[in-house]
């Protein structure tokens, strides 16, 4: 029998049916991916796995086993059993799925416990070993730490041990790397494809990224409006898609060796930073998150900025916008030395959702620097704001409505809508891009470009993927531990790198060629064989 054997699945919640006649088998041993955009309905399916939607209101039809049970009729009892002992679940935010108060390794034995009732020191050392096998460095007294002490890779590896902790057949694996940079994301990739050589766990990978996909699984299946449209060996489905979502997904990911046309820039500087330099914290305690960091902005281009998470890419971008002071070091705007928060220097962020206050109408944030600047007739800020809606692809109608009402493309795009109703030179967008799929990552960029090139603006463009920033930029700037350690045209940055630290960000980029994947695999093992 299968590992997992699900048939004819559907899931229903009120008239919206989510999965709609899924089926498809997982052996044991072998890895499955599901991509798909937002709302294609790929969480939903590793959701009813589990069981998770029993007691939710929503409907589930058809039939899912799982290790030999029969989720659909299994009674509370067995599918607890089932949950951390048999399957276990890694989710997309470690941060919201470890428990704040309580140490890292006190969460990992109390799963340990309540599956195997083993002794408080059997579970203690079992939290200990799994830590060790993800990777965890001195372990044991990093069991005793808590998850704002851990950072965003490590709290990732923290919950695949806790899912490892009852030796599970079955690891779902919910967007586990949507949120790491690259060479974090390689390493949590390289680490599971590691623990099912070793183990001989199955693998369901739900993700977006189609070339994480080709990093670390066999099969691939392609959903749609809880629907499949390709389904078959990763290799095949990758190199021939049959069908044309599925390639319209591949030509939406943003490649890391193709070269951008060069924008329209102008000799003109609009904005310049000379010996920047951003210290937090007192005394002995104190670090330099940004250490003389030195560039220009032309008229037109579009800078990117790059790094691993801790690089100190937002604080420079805070810096540049004027929401954070420089320690040390100098910005000028158009040639004039910036005091304070000019308007003609705006920010989109990465999280819209945080940026946007859920108890107003979008209208009403995007009217914000139209009223900061003194515009007191109500007619023409409405009027400007459903001109700039309608500019950023939105509509009229959506002057009123609430920010859970968006989706997260379209939420990026009010951030857009309202960093340009300041009328700005140069737009700092802090990863606008990261936590979308990549058709709608696509959109959005494609936007910013039209919108540059209409309206002259500079781009700062800081982000952690290495291919989005390929495309988007003319000249790139290589952050390191707060220091720029590479900077130049993007084709000579990324073509003829100079840093062993930007070949290694290079080297970690996922591949879409699954043989090219298995070679850079093997490539990152030698030096910790070595």
């Amino acid at each position: 029998m299968s590992l997992v054997e699900v048939t004819d699945l559907t899931v229903e919640f009120g008239s919206l049916r989510a999965v709609d006649g899924l089926s498809f088998r997982l052996e044991q041993g072998a890895a499955l991916a599901l991509v798909g955009e937002s709302g294609s309905g790929k969480s939903t399916v590793a959701g009813a796995l589990l069981g998770l939607h029993r007691g939710t209101g929503a409907r589930v039809g058809g039939s899912v086993h799982v290790a030999g049970t029969d989720v659909q009729q299994a009674p509370d009892t067995e599918l607890r059993r089932l949950r951390g002992a048999r399957a276990a679940m890694v989710f997309q935010d470690p941060l919201s799925s470890l428990d704040p108060y309580y140490a890292i390794g006190d969460q990992i034995a109390e799963v340990y416990r309540v599956h195997t009732r083993a002794s408080r020191r059997a579970a203690r050392a079992r939290a200990v070993e799994v830590l060790e096998k993800v990777g965890i460095p001195d372990a044991r007294r990093r069991s005793r730490s808590r998850p704002h002490e851990f950072s965003g890779g490590m709290r990732q590896r923290a919950l695949i041990a806790m899912a490892l902790a009852c030796r599970p057949d079955l690891l779902i694996a919910d967007e586990p790397t949507t949120a790491l940079d690259v060479t974090v994301q390689a390493q949590i990739l390289d680490l599971l494809h590691t623990l099912r050589d070793e183990t001989g766990m199955g693998l369901l990978l739900v993700t977006h990224d189609v070339g994480v996909a080709a990093e670390s699984v066999d099969e691939v299946l392609v959903m749609r409006h809880g629907r499949t449209v390709e389904h078959g060996p990763v290799g095949t489905v990758l190199a021939a898609p049959a069908h044309t979502y599925t390639r319209e997904l591949l030509d939406a990911v943003p490649r890391v060796d193709a070269q951008r046309a060069p924008s329209e820039t102008s000799d003109e500087v609009v904005l310049e930073a000379t010996g920047l330099r951003r210290e937090f914290g007192r005394g002995k305690r104190a670090f330099a998150a940004v250490d003389d960091v030195s560039l220009t902005v032309r008229r037109g281009e579009t800078l990117g900025v790059v790094g691993e998470s801790g690089s100190g890419k937002t604080t420079l971008g805070r810096m540049l916008v004027g929401l954070l002071e420089p320690t040390a070091g100098e910005i000028h705007h158009a040639g004039r030395p910036r005091t304070g928060v000019n308007p003609a220097v705006q920010m989109v962020f990465q999280d819209p959702v945080s940026s946007l206050n859920p108890r107003r109408s979008v209208g009403e944030s995007i009217a914000d620097p139209l009223r900061a600047r003194g515009d007191r007739e109500e007619e023409r800020i409405r009027g400007r704001v459903v001109e700039l809606l309608e500019r950023v692809g939105l509509e009229a109608a959506h002057y009123d409505r609430y920010p859970h009402e968006f989706s997260g493309g379209q939420r990026q795009r009010v951030g857009i809508a309202r960093a340009l109703a300041a009328d700005p030179r140069v737009i700092v967008c802090d990863e606008p891009v990261s936590a979308l799929d990549v058709t709608t990552q696509a959109q959005v960029v494609e936007l910013l470009g039209e919108l540059q090139r209409e309206l002259g603006l500079a781009l700062v463009f800081i982000a952690h993927d290495l291919a989005v920033v390929r495309q988007v930029s003319d000249r790139v700037a290589v952050m390191r531990r707060g220091r720029v350690v590479e900077y130049g045209p993007a084709d000579a940055v990324y073509d003829a790198p100079r840093e062993p630290y930007t070949k290694q960000l290079l080297a970690a980029v996922p591949a879409l060629d699954p043989q090219l994947a298995a070679k850079r695999r093997a490539a990152r093992r030698e030096p910790a064989a070595a």
